[in-house]
């Protein structure tokens, strides 16, 4: 036998060791989660979104919730967006769910409600991945489909000592190709999810567990000492820092007891939830570093004409607190500035029609706040400014977004949250400051 020969009959014996092994502790060590005690499909693939890039503990409520709320594929395609939103709330990257409950209404529409178990009908699904679609066909129909994550390349790269970037689209390909090598007959559903078990459990991303693992008698890397250095991934690029001054507007007289809110464009980031006011922040003094605070003056009144010029009028008074939002590609740091409501001045006429939203519940056509008004009203202030100074109406971090529309403004209390979808930041810091 040739030594080619020899490396190839080695490989194969360690790819039969790890399938027989993994399946039979996979079947003993498997954890009890709730999209597991059942093949419903729907309930799956619903699993399946929430858990990408969202720990197995946080998941579990909202899942939970979720299909309580929406048992079936036609009941989140009817629902009105905000309510899913309102139900995804805290749970991040939003836009899984406006995905969701686009391809639930391809599911509707196409395939009478069922989801579908061909490949090519999965793959057409708005928001479905080559991981997403192998996960609901391998788990719920037992099909033989690979379903390749981070977990598994990781658990694949050590197992196979494979050094390739796993960041890179032909490792992936390479990647699934091994992982559908490996699925034994009839036990599709069963391996994947013990390869995604292992990856979560046992081949951690640090300090690995070797001795417990039930694989690591031919686990290549772990015979050649480098384990830890394995998968190979090239770094991301780290996402942009960006200061930004937020305004929680408290009110007064008719609007006491409430804070101003304001929604995001319908299209872009975060689209159509709520947040509180708020805009770029200057350029900090040098040397400052991110997350450093303005002087209090330039930040109080840039903040002053930033409201101004958005229609808003209320007096920006005292640094609150600062809070943090990630994104992909993007981190914000917020400075947040109590502001008490002013007076609308009698001869702002126009800017007052647009001001004077109702409190939450009194009247939808009360309550949306017209942009082109706001921003006719404000136009004699911000003439006094320099065209260089002059801040956004509406600027969110997201020009394609801003250009398209302004959002509204509410006056809402702690009771009225329930109405409105918030990213997370902002949930905290309405929550902290109405628990005060």
């Amino acid at each position: 036998m040739t030594t080619d020969e020899k490396h190839v009959e080695t490989r194969q014996e360690a790819k039969l060791f790890f399938s027989r092994f993994l399946l039979e502790w996979y079947h003993i060590q498997k954890r009890d989660l709730p999209w597991r005690r059942h093949r419903n499909p729907y309930y799956i693939w619903i699993s399946e979104i929430m858990l990408q890039q969202t720990r197995v503990d946080t998941v579990i409520p909202y899942f939970n919730r979720f299909i309580e709320r929406f048992p079936t594929v036609e009941a989140l395609a009817d629902a009105p967006e905000e309510e899913v939103l309102k139900c995804w709330e805290g749970l991040g990257y939003y836009s899984r769910a406006r995905n969701l409950q686009h391809a639930a209404k391809q599911v509707k529409e196409n395939y009478g409600g069922q989801v579908p178990d061909d490949r090519d009908a999965v793959f057409g699904l708005k928001g479905v991945g080559p991981y997403t679609a192998g996960a609901i066909l391998s788990i719920a129909f037992n099909r033989p489909e690979p379903a390749v994550d981070g977990n598994v390349m990781r658990v694949l790269s050590r197992y196979f000592l494979i050094e390739d970037d796993i960041a890179k689209g032909p490792t992936r390909v390479k990647m699934e190709k091994l992982a559908a090598e490996l699925i034994p007959e009839g036990e599709a559903g069963s391996f994947n999810q013990a390869l995604m078990e292992l990856g979560a459990l046992i081949c951690t991303p640090k300090s690995p567990r070797c001795l417990p693992c039930p694989v690591m008698e031919h686990c290549a890397a772990r015979l050649a000492g480098c384990e830890a250095s394995l998968p190979v991934k090239t770094k991301a690029k780290p996402p942009r820092p960006e200061e930004r001054l937020a305004a929680l507007v408290e009110g007064r007289g008719e609007h006491a007891g409430r804070v101003l809110i304001r929604q995001r464009p319908a299209s872009g980031l975060l689209a159509r939830m709520w947040e509180l006011p708020h805009w770029p922040a200057p350029p900090a003094e040098p040397g400052g570093g991110s997350g450093a605070l303005l002087p209090e003056a330039a930040a109080l009144d840039r903040l002053r004409r930033s409201m101004s010029q958005a229609g808003i009028h209320a007096r920006p008074e005292e640094h609150w607190m600062a809070a943090e939002h990630t994104f992909s590609h993007i981190v914000w740091t917020l400075q947040v500035y109590r502001c008490r409501e002013e007076a609308v001045l009698p001869l702002a006429a126009e800017s007052r029609a647009v001001y004077l939203a109702a409190p939450a519940g009194r009247g939808d056509s009360a309550m949306a706040v017209d942009a082109d008004a706001a921003q006719a009203a404000a136009q004699p202030q911000a003439a006094a400014l320099q065209a260089d100074e002059q801040p956004a109406l509406f600027d969110s971090g997201d020009a394609a977004a801003d250009a398209a529309d302004s959002g509204a403004l509410r006056w809402i209390n702690r009771e009225d949250m329930a109405n409105y979808a918030f990213p997370n930041v902002f949930l905290k810091l309405l929550n902290s400051y109405f628990e005060q």
